[in-house]
């Protein structure tokens, strides 16, 4: 009934509960998830939880934020996306926040690296045929910009994919869906002072709307503060079902749906 297009279950806070957490998705009718990489050296793990369980799948790729790990070529990556149950490049994408703000003493121009490793990743999701999990915070002019260099406008050839965990403004969105990509929105879209954003879920069209826990971050109230698992998707369903005067059920079969058409593995 309900898919959570992105979690992190191979995170020690989940993977050490993980046949509790399967037993509360199946309660709360969470049928599918999708096991998100962040680093290489995270991949196999990733990769396990889709090949040992039939509703996960996986990615592989390496976040904006990670540093001081393995940085992948267009060609190793190619290569782990045509394992089994691999269904989506990253996830990838540019982080400004955290390297400016959180870590302080950066500038644009520090960040080069971040800029190069997503061009490898839209590279690398094109050769493989699969879409894109995209991340993007602080930085969405430079994500946009990079996505057209690279191709990725929504024409033929594309790769195409999705925005996660969206917290950006109304023409950001609409940037976003110009170019083919889908929107998809966490536990945040809950939070009362999320007032953008509620704007921003309103808007986005019905075959482009995804949702997602980001587990074990961003638990959408009433669970706000607490490890985050992918049976609280429900709530992120319940909240845009209420903002776009629809019903929770609807969200879920539409945004699973979704699911299907922007990962076609999942159906292989």
């Amino acid at each position: 009934m309900f898919t959570d297009s992105h979690c992190h279950l191979s995170f020690p806070e989940l993977a050490a509960e993980l046949p509790a957490i399967r037993a509360a998705m199946a309660a709360a009718r969470v049928t599918r998830a999708l096991c998100i990489s962040t680093t290489m050296e995270e991949f196999p793990r990733v990769h396990a939880l889709a090949r040992d369980h039939d509703n996960f799948w996986a990615t592989v790729g390496v976040h904006p934020d990670s540093e001081g790990v393995h940085e992948p070529d267009v060609d190793e990556l190619v290569a782990a996306a045509a394992l089994p149950r691999v269904v989506a490049i990253g996830e990838t994408g540019l982080d400004y926040y955290q390297m400016m703000e959180r870590k302080g003493g950066r500038s644009v121009a520090d960040l080069a690296w971040q800029r190069e490793r997503f061009r490898v990743h839209i590279r690398a999701a094109r050769h493989a045929g699969l879409p894109l999990v995209i991340h993007t915070r602080a930085a969405a002019d430079d994500t946009l910009a990079i996505l057209d260099e690279e191709g990725e406008d929504g024409g033929i050839g594309a790769a195409g994919g999705v925005f996660h965990c969206f917290t950006e403004t109304r023409a950001v969105a609409r940037a976003a869906l110009d170019r083919g990509f889908y929107v998809s929105f966490s536990g945040i879209v809950t939070f009362r002072s999320a007032r953008e954003l509620h704007e921003v879920a309103k808007l986005v069209p019905d075959d482009r709307l995804l949702i997602e826990t980001d587990s074990p971050y961003l638990a959408p109230v009433p669970y706000r503060g607490k490890v985050n698992n992918p049976s609280y998707v429900v709530h992120v369903a319940a909240r845009l079902a209420e903002l776009r005067g629809t019903s929770t059920e609807r969200i879920g079969a539409l945004t699973s749906a979704n699911f299907d058409r922007l990962f076609p593995r999942v159906l292989a």
